[in-house]
């Protein structure tokens, strides 16, 4: 199973042209830094779903708000601390 996690975008940190660039994203106030490749309309202040270091999808911040509680709550976040 895959399982991506929504995290907010704080900054992009690199970017070598449109598609390829990184960002460093917040998980509940655990920063890491993220492939955007496959989100080239993603931008500061975006939510993204995450799996496995790229950002595959953007959400809208109520959708990762209450996917992120839910992942708290079943204890799956605690690998992000």
């Amino acid at each position: 199973m895959c399982l991506a996690i929504p995290g907010k975008i704080l900054s992009i940190t690199q970017q070598l042209n449109d598609t390829f660039r990184f960002g460093k994203v917040s998980f509940g106030g655990v920063c890491k830094e993220v492939n955007l490749c496959m989100v080239p309309a993603a931008k500061e202040g975006d939510y993204v779903l995450v799996h496995v270091g790229v950002a595959i999808g953007i959400v809208d911040e109520a959708e990762a708000k209450q996917t992120f509680y839910y992942l708290e709550k079943m204890g799956e976040t605690s690998e992000l601390h």
